[in-house]
């Protein structure tokens, strides 16, 4: 296995390279033999064409095969398959355990461990590898609760899923160092946090673990992002941002493998900025990280579909990660796990063509 890049590029990610024009199936696998295309972030899809982003002076889109060679190491970057020491990386589907009292998508579980429990069952057997397991409301305007507070609503549930299913990979969304210790002692594999470990606790205290890590895009908290949708561009900002947290991260003494992303659909970000960060997903490749893509029921699907209830917005769910699963090495977060599944065959079947 090659040298994780991040370490020996020093994590300067002032430089970018956006690829487009994807292709996909036997296309894609015999434009990448003929040297017309690359991999992107080891398959299924391949790109022909890149751009090169130096602060925010772009080249224009040139064919694979045109870029100077003094870009090779973004390319390299770009197109070299994520490593994860924590989870397989192939169909990956994380389902979501939701224990909040106040969910925005009317699916808690909030104070019923045997319901909780039940529902997890069926969706490790519908196709989840992995369980996220969540007591904290982070939706616009959501009320604060302290960390002893989400302990509570979360820890039963923990200890019963690990007992009753011992093989499935547990997760816990959590943003509060205090939570993620009891979490740990209880033996979850995953520590989910969307505030990519703002918490002066979090980072040595996962240090001295080997659990994953999720490390997710947010400007200011849950009650104030919404005061911090003004970006230069939406993409580059968003990666260049999210890559200083991967690298305080890692000099912090998490390493990379244990590391995944996730461009924070939904937070610091309008709908538009939302389905701009979507359509542009493979900047993220430049992290060189597994990629979590949770879009599951968010308002964005509703705006752009006109569905208001959120239990009702699977569909456009299950499109729009697929969407975000361009690349490889990506873990979709989704409540419908049977859904995404079917879709998730579906789509992976068409690339043997």
């Amino acid at each position: 296995m090659p040298p994780f890049f991040i370490v020996d590029e020093m994590m300067d990610f002032t430089r970018l390279a956006e690829p487009s024009g994807l292709i996909y199936g036997s296309v894609a696998r015999e434009a990448v033999r003929a040297g017309h295309a690359l991999p992107l972030a080891g398959g299924p899809a391949a790109f022909t064409l890149v751009d090169l982003i130096d602060g925010y002076t772009r080249s224009g889109f040139m064919p694979v095969s045109s870029v100077p060679a003094g870009w090779q190491p973004q390319l390299e970057r770009i197109s070299r398959a994520p490593v994860s020491d924590v989870v397989s990386l192939n169909k990956q589907v994380m389902g979501i355990v939701n224990l909040t009292p106040d969910s925005f998508s009317s699916d808690g579980h909030a104070g019923n461990a045997e319901h909780a429990v039940a529902a997890s069952r069926q969706s490790v057997e519908q196709g989840a590898r992995i369980l996220d397991i969540g007591g904290e409301s982070t939706r616009p305007g959501s009320a604060v609760i302290t960390p002893r507070e989400e302990w509570q609503r979360i820890g039963e549930t923990v200890s019963a899923l690990r007992e009753h299913l011992p093989d499935t990979i547990l997760s816990v969304d959590t943003r509060h160092s205090f939570v993620m210790e009891q979490a740990l002692e209880a033996g979850v594999h995953i520590i989910n946090d969307i505030s990519a470990l703002d918490d002066p606790d979090a980072l040595p205290l996962l240090a001295q673990h080997t659990c994953g890590v999720v490390l997710m895009h947010m400007r200011g908290t849950p009650q104030t992002m919404g005061a911090y949708t003004d970006y230069q561009d939406i993409g580059y900002d968003t990666v260049r941002e999210l890559g200083e947290r991967l690298k305080y991260a890692v000099e912090g003494g998490i390493k990379p493998g244990r590391i995944i992303i996730d461009p924070g659909f939904g937070f610091a970000k309008t709908t538009e900025q939302n389905m701009q960060l979507l359509a542009r997903v493979a900047l993220f490749t430049n992290l060189g990280c597994p990629i979590l893509v949770g879009v599951s029921r968010k308002r964005m699907i509703g705006t752009v579909t006109g569905v208001t209830s959120a239990a009702q917005r699977d569909a456009g769910t299950h499109t729009a990660s697929l969407a975000g699963l361009t690349a490889g090495g990506c873990i979709a977060r989704v409540h419908d796990v049977a859904g995404m599944m079917q879709s998730l065959n579906t789509w992976q079947a068409l690339q043997n063509f």
